[in-house]
């Protein structure tokens, strides 16, 4: 049974995001899932990152050689330097990121 207070709100976004990527044949990436199975070589590379203890959460400063990466990968996309230590933040979503920009 839903709350009185939240009768009104007949779906989510997610929901609606579901429905208009169908509607008009889109990948849902509203969601975080895709209509298709990843590509092998990414699957091949997290079994192999399992296999090789890298399993756990991040700390809180993140993964240096994933931070130097996206580093890089910017400064290749956009010519600006940026410090991998200070202003890298990976987030595992938007609403996360919103928290931590917040």
């Amino acid at each position: 049974m839903v709350a009185k207070r939240l009768e009104k709100f007949k779906t989510t976004i997610f929901t609606q995001m579901s429905m208009l990527a169908i509607k008009h044949g889109a990948i849902n990436l509203g969601q975080g899932f895709p209509n298709f199975d990843g590509p092998d070589f990414v699957k091949e590379a997290a079994i192999q990152a399992i296999k090789d203890g890298k399993n756990q959460y991040a700390g809180g400063y993140g993964v240096p050689d994933f931070n130097n990466a996206l580093a890089s990968r910017f400064k290749k996309d956009t010519g600006l330097v940026i410090d991998p230590d200070k202003e890298v933040t990976v987030t595992s979503g938007c609403t996360e990121a919103i928290a931590a920009t917040c």
